[in-house]
């Protein structure tokens, strides 16, 4: 009888391992294939993998007391895992486990190991050993994608080099291209798209699709992408760690570059924000003497930055947006910049004026809004004027940029109107996406998970930013209890009617919560940042 009840335990653990190497390897994959990153998400995250300790448990008890009654624990803790991670599977959705030939690799390389760990254990004690077995190969899933991983490292490395040495020859064959990189803490995605709709209108434009922003990312649109007529090849680079930047650099050897904003993002893998400076300024540095260099001069960092480095970077264009503050440069302060002035907002977008170095101005209206939306474009605008495309030719590629997805995206729906910022957020992104809510005539509306991501000044920039909703919003609705509460605690110091303000755990939950609200006027709702399935 047990030797059947075996069989079937088996059968089950190797569902049960699959299910749970397949979670682990999701989010081993949203944390970049970076085992010190993945050991941080393991540690934050421990808990919600509990259950697998239980199965281990469940699994010596029958391996050394072996009969039906352990034997039904062990089954009972085995149909559990299978349940509880399938659910995970279902939950999992804002980005899905991409199959790629890395992560194939990842599960054979996986599956081997399993296999030595219950066969050493077989070896060392025969039945009694398969049934501990059985529950310690779920288990150590959770933990056998960090040592496959460095196992495959000579693998992955000589792929990618071959990849890469691959694009780098299609760039060298294409001696035409110009090549224009982008990077910022935030904003880059934004101004490539914004970028790539103003000089389609005269060149034949390639650009690094969605965020595709990582070394293999970039390399892939090349050799997947690339064709000898194209003119400009527009390359976001996105980095979590110090030289990030400077890796893709050394692939692309960009002509030019922008960068569209320095903050504090990713401060768990940087640091502090003199490591995201100097990353981001990586740009700067791989550029030629003649290539053209635009900065954000709204953005105090970077200002911050070139006052420290002097005349380092020669070539330099700023591009600013003059909201009657007194942030950014002054007229005159930076004379071969661009800036936006007379900006005006209404439900069918935003008007602005630019003004070029030479004294040229030009009208422009788009559908965007949001402040930090119009410096965007201004940068676009920019980069294109310099590159021979007179502004009043600009004007009409202006009306035709779209929202980029998810970025501060407004969605009609009747008598409500969504403002979707779902994408990511940081402090001074969702302080601007707020500022935006508040010119709104209607019942304001925020809904938000906070801000991640942000190391141990986390806590700060969410109670700050409850600050900034208290004064822009009529009602705020924060998802989940335990990671917004700086956040709440932020709303209520600052006076805010705590009756406006509503916790729920789901977005689905806030959603109805704000369409249920009973006020007169148009409402608007924000939608700012979604977090990602490791959080």
């Amino acid at each position: 009888m047990m030797k059947i009840m075996l069989t079937i335990e088996i059968a089950l653990t190797i569902c049960a391992a699959f299910y749970v190497m397949r979670y682990n390897l999701h989010m081993f994959q949203l944390n970049g294939y970076k085992n010190q990153e993945h050991v941080s998400w393991m540690k934050k995250n421990m808990r919600k993998q509990s259950l697998l300790f239980a199965g281990f448990l469940a699994g010596l008890l029958a391996g050394v007391f072996p009969n039906p009654v352990t034997a039904a624990f062990l089954y009972l803790c085995t149909l559990l895992t299978i349940w509880y991670y399938r659910l995970l599977k279902r939950n999992n959705t804002k980005k899905k486990l991409v199959c790629t030939n890395r992560v194939k690799r990842l599960i054979m390389t996986d599956t081997v190991l399993s296999l030595l760990a219950a066969l050493l254990l077989y070896l060392a004690g025969g039945i009694k050993g398969l049934w501990i077995s059985c529950g310690l190969v779920p288990f150590i899933q959770q933990f056998l994608l960090m040592p496959a991983n460095t196992v495959n490292s000579p693998i992955e490395k000589g792929v990618n080099r071959h990849y890469i040495n691959d694009a780098k020859r299609l760039l060298r064959e294409n001696s035409r291209l110009t090549v224009i990189g982008i990077t910022g803490s935030y904003g880059k995605t934004s101004v490539k798209y914004f970028l790539n709709t103003l000089l389609q209108s005269r060149f034949n434009v390639l650009m690094t699709p969605a965020s595709y922003n990582t070394p293999m990312g970039v390399v892939k649109t090349i050799r997947g992408s690339l064709k000898p007529t194209h003119e400009i090849f527009i390359c976001e680079m996105g980095a979590r760690h110090v030289g990030d930047i400077k890796e893709i650099c050394d692939i692309v050897h960009p002509d030019h570059g922008i960068i569209t904003s320095i903050g504090p993002q990713h401060l768990e893998t940087f640091f502090n924000i003199d490591n995201i400076k100097s990353t981001k300024f990586e740009l700067a540095d791989a550029l030629p003497k003649d290539g053209m260099l635009f900065l954000n001069g709204d953005n105090a960092y970077i200002n911050d930055h070139i006052k420290e480095k002097g005349g380092q970077y020669g070539n330099t264009i700023f591009y600013a947006a003059d909201y009657g503050t007194d942030s950014g440069p002054k007229p005159g302060e930076y004379p071969h910049g661009y800036r936006a002035s007379d900006i005006r907002l209404s439900r069918l977008g935003t008007e602005f004026k630019v003004t070029a170095p030479d004294g040229e101005t030009e009208q422009f209206q788009m559908r965007l809004i949001g402040g930090h939306n119009v410096a965007n474009v201004v940068g676009a605008i920019a980069v294109s004027h310099k590159l021979g495309i007179a502004l009043k030719d600009l004007k009409v590629p202006v009306r035709r940029i779209q929202s980029v997805e998810h970025r501060m995206q407004i969605l009609d729906k009747g008598p409500v109107t969504i403002i979707d910022d779902a994408f990511n957020s940081n402090p001074a992104g969702s302080r601007a996406a707020v500022e935006t809510l508040a010119m709104f005539d209607g019942v304001r509306i925020l809904i938000t998970p906070g801000m991640v991501e942000l190391g141990a000044e986390e806590e700060r920039y969410n109670y700050e930013f409850g600050t900034y909703a208290a004064a822009c919003c009529d009602y705020i609705a924060l998802v989940g209890k335990k990671h917004t509460e700086p956040i709440r605690k932020g709303v209520q110091d600052s006076g805010f009617s705590m009756d406006r303000c509503e916790t729920v755990e789901k977005l689905e939950e806030a959603l109805s919560w704000a369409y249920g609200i009973k006020e007169q006027g148009h409402k608007y709702i924000l939608l700012e940042n979604d977090l990602p399935d490791n959080y």
